[in-house]
């Protein structure tokens, strides 16, 4: 960094490091080609089970043996899928989802009701407030406007 004198560099040096790590942070790995197999495989299992719940249904099977066979296809394809990056990854998000719900403060009973009454109430009013503002300019337009041009 020709140039650049010595306090503007110790100021700016820190900050170029940590961009840099956030950088490296920050890029995901791509996906392997064995996890595109198996994501393949997991889209493969899961038509096999859409052509058989269809198969089944024209033969004439029974309800229960072409849910089960819809079933058994998304189980397998979503178990096959959870195994790869982007299944760990998607995984991983759903847990810390679940963590962060369990933070969540949720209203009481009361302030629910409370808060449900006044959003009807403005909704009621604003309404009220929308047709009488549609009658005066229905009646402007109508009446008023109209005959004028006659």
């Amino acid at each position: 960094m020709a140039g650049v004198s010595q306090p503007v560099l110790k100021r700016v040096a820190p900050n170029i490091r940590s961009m840099r790590m956030n950088t490296k942070a920050e890029q995901t790995k791509g996906t392997s080609g064995a996890d595109i197999g198996k994501l393949v495989l997991a889209v493969l299992v899961l038509l096999a089970g859409i052509v058989g719940y269809t198969y089944l249904g024209n033969i004439g099977a029974a309800s229960p043996l072409r849910l089960i066979t819809i079933l058994v296809a998304v189980i397998a394809a979503g178990a096959i899928a959870a195994f790869t990056a982007p299944g760990r990854r998607a995984r991983h998000f759903l847990a810390e989802s679940q963590f962060e719900m369990r933070k969540v403060v949720w209203p009481t009973r009361d302030e629910t009701v409370k808060t449900t009454g006044i959003i009807i109430a403005v909704v009621i009013v604003l309404s009220l407030l929308l047709g009488l503002i549609d009658l005066i300019l229905k009646s402007v337009v109508l009446d008023w406007l109209l005959k004028l041009g006659s």
